[in-house]
């Protein structure tokens, strides 16, 4: 009998925009697979369980305009969601947890999305801290092929360890660079004050990261930043919600101004997708309880929508 990796979101929150929800990973039928990891490694123990955790199923339950959203014509695709065509997406729910032994988590989250990379589908991850997606960059070894990771943050997240933790929030993008699957990094929105220390940046720029940073992409434009991402894929897509500019996602802890808008965020999301295969994409450090007015789930689900639309009409499915 095989592990159950997945269970159903909370009592009441429904799957994302009400997909199909899909927790047999070993006979998975679908294009898109959206996947919940609630829980990182904690850097002490009251960050076991944190605010963040709720996010996945706040995500979820945002939308009030289901049918709307799915079948209704959207003037950021230029036209309805999936394009009238036969895709299937489904949600597979979260990862469950074991907080007797957090690795448990990590462990079943590779699982999980090894079996949906398998599967040839897309995999949207929702977090969840950033160090969530460390489970999900080992599952693309499946691949098997050298791929681009572009990173989107306030923060340069090259820490070894924070309190002895190597697989914390701080630390996602060393751990990629020592992922030999993985080849060119570029990190997109650095600024403010974060856990990086100059010898962390330094390591960065030794392996040949290209950092640009929140005022560099300001200045030159997201067409000049996406030049800089080598063209043809594969990638895939890191994207911590204080990258985003507080004014449009307050939800956050580590509120920094001057972080990506609105316009820039889609224009890379459909840049990106459009340069080469997108492997998949995570959503991380959304702190539900910070929103204001409902701001940052609405954002947070154009840009999820966005990514779809996107890669829809890049003809990635059949």
């Amino acid at each position: 009998m095989t592990e159950k990796l997945t269970e159903r979101p909370g009592t009441f929150p429904r799957t994302f925009l009400e997909f199909p929800f899909a927790d047999d990973l070993d006979d998975l039928n679908a294009d898109i697979a959206i996947l919940g990891i609630p829980f990182g490694m904690p850097y002490h123990a009251a960050a076991m369980a944190n605010d963040q955790s709720r996010a996945p199923d706040a995500i979820r339950q945002s939308s009030s305009h289901v049918e709307y959203t799915r079948t209704n014509y959207d003037w950021d695709l230029g036209g309805p969601l999936l394009d009238g065509r036969d895709i299937r997406v489904v949600d597979c729910g979260n990862v469950t947890a074991d907080m007797s032994d957090h690795k448990a988590h990590y462990r079943r989250a590779e699982q999980a999305a090894r079996k949906i990379i398998g599967a040839n589908a897309t995999l949207i991850t929702l977090g969840g801290d950033h160090g969530v997606p460390i489970p999900v960059m080992r599952a693309l070894e499946e691949h098997g092929s050298s791929i681009t990771l572009v990173h989107v943050d306030a923060h340069l997240d090259w820490r070894h360890e924070v309190n002895g933790e190597t697989e914390g929030y701080s630390s996602p993008i060393r751990r990629a660079s020592e992922m030999p699957w993985f080849g060119k990094i570029v990190q997109i929105g650095m600024r403010g004050i974060g856990s990086a220390r100059q010898g962390e940046v330094d390591d960065a720029r030794a392996y040949g990261a290209d950092i640009i940073t929140a005022y560099e992409m300001h200045n030159i434009g997201i067409d000049a930043v996406l030049d800089r991402i080598p063209d043809g894929g594969p990638y895939y897509l890191t994207i911590d919600a204080d990258g985003i500019d507080p004014t449009i996602m307050p939800a956050v802890v580590a509120q920094t101004p001057g972080g990506l808008n609105w316009v820039q965020t889609r224009k890379l999301v459909h840049g990106l997708v459009n340069k080469g295969r997108v492997l998949g994409m995570d959503l991380v450090e959304i702190a539900p309880q910070h929103d204001i007015g409902n701001i940052t789930m609405v954002h947070a689900e154009r840009l999820i929508c966005n990514f779809i639309g996107a890669a829809v009409r890049a003809e990635y499915y059949g």
